[in-house]
């Protein structure tokens, strides 16, 4: 009797650390810095909108459509952040964070973030501040950009062409089956295309833009995060 008493402890100590050391899994939502213009977010499929304000929780599944001229803000998760440009379009495939068992002192394990570019153009500035895994990735038609490390691009598609342009760090980008190919900063890559490795953006017109634009959009959102920051209670 003794000895199941003991073996049942054993037990339930087991599953009790088993289920604290994977962590809890939850579905978070993207935070609004700022919107600029008409910007709404829904359901597509229902073709059910609303505006989008600074009180706005956008959430998995929600698509986020910006008209000609406007733009938003957001972080999509904490060390993501983005803009949507005018006249552009996203759907939010996924976001979710990992973190340890205990809410109030664990710390961040693991972070996924998955969206489909469907028109129009969106900067992002990704930053890894900590050593938790962190899953980025970005996906207009057949073309797939993924984060790995900490970086400053830009994806943009007219929903036959894609341009993906890299203003800092690195990203990897993957066209259906194709293994990745690596863009370092100040190289771009159109899909489709005929050629495989990444072109200089000195030697494209709307490239140089988008390095221009991302390195000014990026400062702005690392302001904006600081300052969303600061104003948070303690």
């Amino acid at each position: 009797m003794r000895f199941r008493s003991v073996a049942s402890l054993l037990a339930f100590c087991c599953l009790f650390a088993n289920g604290c050391s994977k962590g809890i899994s939850r579905a978070t939502a993207a935070t609004v810095f700022s919107v600029k213009g008409n910007v709404v977010f829904g359901n597509s499929e229902r073709n059910h909108f609303q505006p989008v304000t600074l009180k706005s929780r956008i959430h998995s599944d929600n698509t986020v459509r910006s008209a000609d001229g406007a733009s938003i803000n957001l972080a999509l998760i904490p060390g993501a952040l983005a803009q949507l440009s005018g006249n552009s379009e996203i759907k939010i495939e996924e976001l979710r964070i990992t973190k340890d068992g205990n809410q109030t002192a664990g710390g961040m394990r693991e972070r996924s973030t998955r969206i489909r570019l469907n028109r129009g153009k969106i900067i992002v500035l990704f930053n890894r501040s900590d050593r938790s895994a962190s899953q980025f990735a970005i996906t207009s038609r057949e073309l797939t950009v993924r984060a790995d490390s900490d970086c400053l691009f830009c994806v943009w598609t007219d929903g036959t062409t894609t341009r993906v342009t890299c203003a800092r760090g690195e990203i990897n980008a993957s066209a259906d089956a194709q293994p990745p190919v690596t863009i370092a900063a100040g190289y771009f890559q159109k899909s489709p295309t005929a050629g495989k490795e990444p072109v200089a953006a000195a030697d494209d017109a709307a490239a140089q833009i988008d390095i221009t634009e991302s390195l000014e959009i990026g400062e702005q959102l690392r302001d904006q995060a600081l300052g969303w920051q600061n104003r948070r209670p303690l």
